[in-house]
């Protein structure tokens, strides 16, 4: 996978949430959870991220660029995406043992 961003809003995010994105990468290793942001009309298709990177769950949000993950924002979960993070896992492991 290959990624990239905005130097600027890489700086800005550090700055209001305290995440650099090339810390960030290892998120799109796991398995995360992926939905598209249909919120509004970006003008792009936006996807959010719920994924753990060494041991804290994460909030991204990224758009595909050619083969390209560009990077739009990084952050920590708040309460109620870490619930929807787990609930999602448990689903997956609800399903897997009912293929078994």
């Amino acid at each position: 996978m290959e990624f990239e961003w905005d130097e600027g809003k890489r700086e800005s995010n550090w700055q209001k949430h305290g995440v650099d994105f090339e810390d960030i990468t290892p998120i799109f290793e796991t398995d995360p959870v992926q939905w598209i942001d249909n919120r509004k009309n970006y003008g792009e298709e936006r996807v959010n991220v719920l994924g753990e990177v060494e041991g804290d769950i994460f909030f991204v949000t990224y758009t595909k660029r050619n083969t390209k993950y560009r990077l739009i924002s990084a952050r920590r979960a708040n309460s109620r995406e870490r619930r929807k993070y787990y609930q999602s896992l448990l689903g997956r492991m609800e399903t897997d043992e009912g293929q078994n």
